[in-house]
């Protein structure tokens, strides 16, 4: 007996086994309204008073080219550190050797840079003092009212300071370029204590604020970085418009330059609060 054509049997498979199963539609991009948390880059943009090379912007080539098309380019150059921007873990460490098992810009997975996000709102604290430090207090007044900030998510620390921007004094204590600034800054951050507390018990992806550094204006030792950092907990900085964010229900997307072996980067961040039937 001949066999049968291998088309033959395939077509046999499907008329005994039914059609194949349609392919499942891809996941919905998540709907609502989207919220721009990020400020932009221009002459304006606040950096760290030491930040040796602020945002600079210039013309390549802007006009028509031979009457036939217009074209525009312009080469920039700026520090990792200024504007809405990431701190990769990199950025800071207990020691040299430490530093190396924490992730560069470029190392850090994606998926630690989008999803479900809670914000903290701690204004009238921040606003009442330059200085405060958003204490283990204040994460567990928000559970209390919404439940364990949950895994996997990053977390947004609203404190008011971004209605200053790009005013640096009112900003960030100063106006003040060089090391003799250092000593005048003056804006809030996260208490050591309570950045020990999240990386001890909670177990989240990033964090981030509407502030210059994670660390308070007169930190010394920038304990919160090194902290976060040895848990690989990424640092978002100088983030704009918490203030339009609920508590819960919101997504971020937070992307930075994927500047190898960097240290941070420029950053567009960006949240999406779900729309409500």
């Amino acid at each position: 007996m001949r066999s049968l054509p291998l088309v033959l049997i395939s077509a046999l498979a499907v008329l005994l086994m039914g059609c194949p199963p349609a392919e499942e539609a891809p996941p919905a991009f998540p709907e609502g309204e989207v919220v721009d948390l990020t400020h932009p880059f221009n002459e304006e943009t606040i950096y760290w008073p030491t930040a040796p090379q602020e945002f600079e912007m210039e013309e390549d080539f802007v006009g028509e080219v031979n009457d036939e098309y217009f074209y525009a380019a312009y080469t920039f150059c700026t520090a990792e550190h200024g504007g809405t921007h990431l701190d990769a873990p990199f950025h800071f460490a207990d020691s040299e050797e430490e530093a190396q098992d924490q992730w560069t810009t470029e190392e850090i997975p994606l998926d630690r840079l989008m999803g479900n996000a809670v914000v903290v709102d701690v204004s009238e604290q921040a606003l009442d003092d330059r200085n405060y430090q958003v204490q283990v207090e204040d994460f567990e007044d928000w559970e209390d009212e919404f439940g364990q900030i949950p895994d996997g998510a990053i977390v947004l620390l609203n404190t008011g300071y971004a209605q200053f921007w790009p005013d640096r004094e009112e900003y960030m204590g100063t106006d003040e370029r060089g090391e003799e600034a250092l000593d005048d800054l003056s804006f809030p951050g996260l208490h050591p204590e309570a950045a020990e507390w999240l990386v001890e018990n909670r177990s989240i992806h990033a964090i981030g604020l509407d502030t210059p550094s994670i660390d308070y204006g007169p930190t010394e030792g920038f304990e919160s970085h090194r902290i976060l950092f040895g848990d690989n907990i990424v640092v978002l900085e100088n983030l704009a418009n918490l203030d339009e964010l609920p508590p819960t229900n919101v997504s971020v997307v937070a992307l930075p330059m994927k500047i190898e072996d960097g240290s941070g980067g420029p950053l567009r961040a960006a949240a999406i609060l779900p729309t409500i039937e």
